[in-house]
């Protein structure tokens, strides 16, 4: 599920990027350290929509550095048990297979899908467990209105 937050992350920059444009350059790494990165309480961060403050900055005695508090909006994706999503097969091996769901993998087993073509499928996330900086779900397939969504095998 996709959620649009506030959040607030304090922000180091060095001196020399002080000047004129010393907020775009605090927004502009703001983004590369933040979008694309996972936290265990909020999920993925998929965008940067807005900032809301910039606070006053601290010098960081004998470095130089300044640390401003940034608060900006951003919008997250984090799976929920029994949420269910459109996933995509990435790899099928005796056991089960594992398919993707944006940054989310879901590893569903052969007991609870049948038979495995590489396609689309509706998932329905059973557990979700974060491991290092990823989400990692338990999935099935073996539900009401789950399963394959395209067959690229079909006929038209």
């Amino acid at each position: 599920m996709f959620f649009h937050i506030v959040l607030e992350r304090n922000m180091q920059l060095h001196p020399r990027h002080f000047g004129r444009d010393l907020r775009d350059k605090l927004v502009a790494k703001l983004v590369k350290d933040v979008e694309g990165t996972c936290s265990g309480r909020h999920g993925f961060i998929v965008a940067i929509t807005g900032i809301d403050s910039v606070g006053k900055g601290l010098i960081r005695d004998g470095t130089g550095f300044v640390t401003f508090p940034v608060k900006y909006q951003c919008v997250v994706f984090r799976p929920f048990k029994g949420e269910i999503l459109e996933a995509v097969v990435t790899m099928v091996n005796k056991m089960g297979f594992f398919a993707e769901a944006g940054p989310v993998q879901i590893f569903v087993s052969n007991h609870v899908s049948g038979l495995i073509l590489c396609c689309d499928f509706l998932v329905a996330c059973l557990s979700i467990t974060l491991l290092g900086q990823n989400h990692f779900c338990i999935g099935t397939i073996k539900d009401d209105f789950l399963g394959v969504i395209s067959d690229p095998g079909a006929t038209s």
